[in-house]
């Protein structure tokens, strides 16, 4: 799942972002207002975690611009700023979320989950389609009861696949799912995965459509 971070303090910016990669993101970095809104796919973002106090303009701004925009991305404010006025004007402007700095980042990571939860319309964390079932907390998966071993990256995979069950994905909008921008990204990467991940769940659950990409059958 790919965030991205908004956030201009440099330490603190590679420290969050270092431990949210330990967690299995992909996590893209703006250091500024005009940098975080020429972004050019924030709405494909998981989650954005947004600080108020940036360089070259207001936090509050920005999330106003991007809902503006009807971009739908759960937005999460961090920032330094704790004052209940902070709070209502950063959640009317359309925030998800607010935590005040510093916060552990077990306690963050915990609202990100919240969130996502919250866009499934459930308060459970376990995801399940047909004979499967995806704990995105726990990392578990299970077939039928059987708990099944993947790898880290075949687990990104299956958890985007049954995340959007039934839609159609190109390899570009996978490889920027599981990597972040700039990394190395071999399209082929993605055929390997999925050639893995099908001999673990089945070669009928991961549809090819050829010149289109592939589809995770419901």
């Amino acid at each position: 799942m790919r965030l991205l971070l908004v956030e201009d303090d440099v330490e603190l910016g590679r420290r969050l972002s270092d431990r949210l990669r330990s967690v299995d993101f992909a996590v893209e970095l703006a250091r500024s207002r005009s940098e975080a809104e020429d972004w050019p796919d924030v709405d494909q973002m998981a989650a954005v975690i947004l600080d108020l106090g940036l360089p070259d303009g207001d936090g509050i701004e920005l999330l106003r611009h991007w809902r503006d925009l009807r971009f739908d991305t759960p937005i999460v404010i961090l920032t330094a700023r704790g004052s209940w006025q902070d709070k209502v004007e950063g959640l009317n402007a359309g925030a998800d979320d607010f935590v005040v700095k510093p916060v552990r980042f077990e306690e963050l990571l915990a609202r990100l989950n919240a969130l996502f939860r919250r866009q499934q319309g459930t308060r459970s964390n376990l995801i399940e389609v047909g004979d499967l079932a995806l704990d995105p907390l726990t990392r578990a998966v299970e077939q039928r009861g059987q708990a099944l071993s993947l790898s880290k990256q075949e687990f990104k995979l299956l958890h985007l696949f049954m995340r959007r069950a039934g839609q159609v994905m190109s390899q570009a909008t996978i490889l920027d799912d599981l990597y972040e921008l700039g990394s190395d990204r071999e399209p082929n990467t993605i055929e390997v995965l999925v050639g893995r991940l099908r001999r673990k769940i089945g070669r009928d659950r991961i549809a090819t459509l050829r010149g289109m990409g592939y589809r995770f059958e419901k």
